[in-house]
């Protein structure tokens, strides 16, 4: 069940400014409370007495405890993977995979299993992850390919979103599906096997 503010959603990201201190404090909260115990047994509750933030103020910036766990895994992310834009296409996608690979390798990546799981169940879990996490970092993605075919480096005729899948798209096949390895090696072999597809001759 969605663990809601008893009388309603507040304002979410649109709503009044937030303090940065306490904003920080929830998602770092929520980060460890996620690695402890995993995301069903994290609770609002929890999140506020380890944060020190109050849960009224808590319920003022996110709906539910899902969607400051999406907030709190999408800071994490960008922090590891960042969007990197350094005039070569190739090169931009082994940065942003490798770093999404390190990512899910570590307890991040059980955090987005989990993630993935209450959203094929909770629609509302379902909708913060592809408006607020899977949008984000395809965005990235579509940054990196649209800047390679401006600079002639990819196919112009390759659609953008099945570019994006076809380079982000297995190391979260690996992380949901298999116990395959999740390692710098993998992420190059990626991104090469995919540019053999997406790149000019």
């Amino acid at each position: 069940m969605t663990d809601t503010a008893p009388t309603g959603p507040g304002p979410t990201r649109a709503g009044r400014p937030r303090s940065a201190q306490s904003r920080s404090a929830v998602l770092r909260a929520t980060a460890e409370l996620m690695r402890e115990g995993g995301l069903r047994a994290m609770t609002t509750d929890l999140i506020a007495a380890r944060s020190g933030v109050s849960k009224a103020t808590i319920y003022k910036w996110w709906p539910n405890k899902y969607a400051v766990a999406v907030d709190a895994f999408l800071s994490a992310m960008d922090t590891a993977s960042g969007a990197p834009d350094t005039g070569s296409a190739a090169t931009d996608f082994r940065i942003a995979v490798r770093g999404i690979t390190e990512f899910y390798a570590g307890p991040d990546g059980r955090t987005f299993a989990q993630l993935i799981g209450e959203a094929q169940s909770d629609p509302a879990v379902a909708a913060e992850l592809r408006e607020h996490l899977m949008a984000t970092r395809r965005e990235v993605g579509r940054g990196i390919f649209d800047r390679g075919v401006a600079r002639g480096e990819l196919r112009p005729d390759i659609d953008r979103e099945i570019a994006v899948d076809l380079v982000f798209g297995p190391v979260m096949y690996r992380l949901l599906a298999t116990n395959a390895p999740l390692d710098v090696a993998t992420a190059d072999a990626i991104v090469e096997a995919a540019l053999r597809g997406l790149a000019l001759p």
